[in-house]
């Protein structure tokens, strides 16, 4: 354990004077995640992070941060950790009093020991000011000078300390202070932006629905910026890098197919939406990402990345996974809205798309060897979920019909709107909802690892059509 060096002697000082504390809980490092034991944090709750940085794109080695995380303390903590990859840490306070002792534990760990015992139920907000080059992964320089947020599933602590575990979300609060010239983007709603009088510029976001840690983002560069809204009154906020397409077109195309999904999955989830359009540097991504209101493109905006990234903000984003086994409930949906929009647009997903994919793959073992509920460590986003998590989804909407199928959607996000839930829970869901008994269906197309039989690969009227295929 390596102690920050600006409390060493407060440290010493407070810990001789201190009682010794009563025995208490310390929270730990790492919630147990199957596929990462050691995300996340034990003994508290984040309810809102309020992120304060300030940027200069002529000095990229050098973020500042001052980021108050408020949360409610599920166990009595003598100490806590928080995840932060990298920086010096010049200070930290617990409810307003300069903590007892602060530490660093490998690469990413921030152990806080307040001044006082936290009480379980209790409220606390904890104040850390830090500076230095940003190294975490999800941290991406862009071709024009500019840096953005964009990775999954550890981009949170490459700026700002958190409590990394999906099943921990939280509201956010983003004010970023940046040269005048440069933009800095957001999740959520924009805020006033004022200026210093010494050239620079801050910018405040505010994203008041709970989000998943690498859903979270900033993008800072000379960006172009448009808004519309949708017929819902929803603001549409579309930032542009200088090197990337603008397509009157394509962003035209964004909010049909906002809205389209929307008649699909229930009413779009949050309070603004958009994009955001950056050039990375030349190795430096490219990156897609559900950045949550407003998804991260490279380059411009598509149709097939557009109908990927905007489903997110349903699966992914408003529902969230329980843990990393249940990346399904995130990329299988999200890649069948590709096949819904093109659906839209006049395809025949049977024809064009299902029964194509299933012949090709017949015979590949590889392709169905990887199970799309728990497909392993280091697979939690494997190719299977993409590839083949559309396929079982087309699939069960032939099994149950189109009206029952897309009503499990609505029901879905209703009853987990904002939250985490898990893949079990999804079938338990189609089975109650469908009034079926949908056992071997889905051990058969989530948990088998061999192709599925072709009663489960043909149902329903997809059957009659394509038996024998």
């Amino acid at each position: 354990m390596r102690r920050v060096p600006f409390l060493v002697g407060t440290v010493v000082l407070c810990l001789l004077l201190a009682p010794s504390p009563a025995s208490g809980a310390d929270g730990r490092s790492g919630l147990g995640d199957p596929y990462f034991p050691e995300d996340g944090n034990s003994g508290y709750d984040v309810a809102h992070y309020d992120v304060r940085i300030a940027y200069d794109p002529a000095h990229p080695d050098r973020l500042t941060g001052d980021t108050t995380v408020t949360a409610r303390a599920t166990d009595d903590l003598d100490r806590f950790n928080l995840d932060l990859t990298g920086f010096d840490v010049s200070a930290v306070t617990v409810d307003g009093r300069p903590a007892r002792e602060v530490a660093r534990e490998g690469d990413h760990e921030l152990v806080v020991t307040p001044a006082q015992r936290l009480s379980a139920g209790s409220t606390f907000a904890v104040r850390v000011r830090y500076s230095g080059r940003p190294v975490g992964e999800g941290w991406h320089q862009l071709a024009d000078g500019g840096a953005d947020v964009a990775g999954e599933p550890h981009s949170a602590t490459a700026w700002y300390p958190a409590n990394d575990h999906p099943s921990d979300k939280a509201t956010f609060s983003l004010t970023a202070t940046v040269p005048e010239g440069w933009t800095a983007i957001g999740n959520g709603r924009p805020g006033p932006v004022t200026t210093d009088g010494a050239g620079h510029r801050t910018f405040r976001w505010h994203e008041d629905h709970p989000m998943v840690g690498y859903a979270s983002t900033v993008a800072i560069d000379r960006f172009t910026v448009h808004t519309s809204v949708m017929k819902d009154g929803t603001p549409v906020i579309t930032a542009y890098s200088p090197d990337a397409l603008i397509d009157p077109d394509a962003e035209a195309q964004q909010t049909e197919i906002l809205e389209f999904l929307a008649s699909r999955f229930g009413p779009y989830p949050f309070s603004s939406a958009g994009a955001i359009a950056v050039t990375h540097r030349a190795g430096d991504g490219p990156v897609d990402l559900e950045t949550q209101s407003r998804p991260t493109y490279d380059s411009g905006l598509f149709d097939v990345a557009m109908a990927h990234e905007i489903a997110h903000q349903w699966f992914g984003d408003s529902v969230s996974f329980t843990d990393w086994r249940d990346g399904c409930i995130s990329e299988c949906f999200a890649q069948y809205a590709n096949w819904l929009w093109y659906e839209h647009q006049g395809d025949d997903i049977d024809r064009d798309y299902y029964v194509p994919v299933v012949a090709e793959h017949r015979d590949d073992h590889d392709f169905w060897s990887v199970p799309l509920y728990d497909p392993g460590p280091g697979r939690q986003l494997d190719k299977a979920l993409y590839d083949r998590g559309q396929l079982m989804l087309h699939a069960l909407r032939r099994t149950v019909g189109d009206d029952l199928f897309f009503t499990i959607l609505r029901r879905w996000q209703r009853d987990h709107r904002y939250g985490n839930a898990s893949w079990p829970q999804f079938e338990a869901l189609a089975e109650k909802t469908a009034g079926q008994d949908l056992t071997g269906f889905f051990a058969a197309w989530a948990h088998g690892t061999t192709i599925p039989a072709d009663k489960y690969l043909y149902p329903g009227t997809l059957g009659s059509a394509t038996a024998g295929q």
